[in-house]
């Protein structure tokens, strides 16, 4: 149980539809950014997840340290998560020769334990309860392991299953229309809701990514990685300012 002190004021915004919007940029991002410099700049998958990772330990760092919310701290945190998540899945994906539902396989296992771990230790994995350090740790490692996973499962219904990005896009964006329509139409915990959601924008945003960067010859637009990255990067600071963010409130 924690201590009176150990609780502090939540650190992450209110899910509302702008999250869900700046989360969509933010997962499209990190394909487009992951790419442009594990693929753009020739430094592969293994150097690209380094660089990420070191990127994203600092923004982790910063984030749990931080003592309130902080709008552009949290989703560059989330940016990061979801370029170092692009880059480690390719790696683990075609560098180490795992293969798309290999990887989709063993990230899905991970992300349900951490899940599993995180309800266990702490009685629930509601973003309402995120409000004390270890509460923190297990969701940026959830979301860690969710992002991760996104862009394995964008990349095998994508590729290895043949739909095509166009094709991935529609089924992601058709299963996302599902849980929404599950929020309002049935008593499905909101929670779980959440965390189906929060999931299923990564592939989404994978399969987008790749569709606005790939070349024409592979089913892509063959748009610049770089200026993509910066448009969406763009988008999402306009979001930010023209919408601002409050930290969510504690349930009662």
């Amino acid at each position: 149980m924690n201590t009176r002190g150990e609780n502090r004021s939540s650190k992450v915004p209110e899910v509302a539809l702008i999250f869900w919007i700046i989360k969509i940029a933010a997962t499209t991002l990190g394909e487009t950014g992951g790419d442009a410099v594990s693929m753009s700049m020739n430094l592969g998958y293994l150097v690209g997840t380094a660089i990420f990772a070191v990127i994203f330990a600092i923004a982790v760092t910063a984030q749990v340290s931080a003592k309130r919310y902080h709008p552009l701290l949290y989703w560059l945190t989330i940016i990061a998560t979801t370029t170092v998540g692009t880059t480690l899945a390719d790696f683990a994906d075609r560098s180490l020769g795992i293969g798309y539902a290999g990887g989709t396989s063993i990230l899905f296992a991970m992300l349900m334990g951490s899940l599993f771990v995180w309800y266990r230790s702490m009685g629930s994995v509601s973003v309402d309860t995120v409000r004390t350090k270890k509460a923190e740790v297990f969701y940026w490692v959830t979301i860690m392991f969710s992002q991760t996973l996104g862009t394995a499962l964008g990349d095998w219904t994508a590729d290895t299953a043949g739909l095509g990005y166009t094709n991935g896009a529609i089924v992601f964006s058709i299963l996302l229309a599902i849980v929404v329509a599950a929020y309002y139409w049935t008593r499905i915990s909101r929670t779980a809701l959440f965390w189906a959601a929060f999931i299923l924008t990564r592939p989404l945003g994978a399969v987008v990514g790749d569709l606005l960067d790939k070349p024409v010859s592979a089913g892509g637009l063959a748009l610049s990685r770089y200026s993509a990255s910066m448009v969406l990067f763009g988008l999402i600071l306009i979001s930010l300012y023209t919408f601002p963010q409050r930290a969510a409130e504690k349930s009662h």
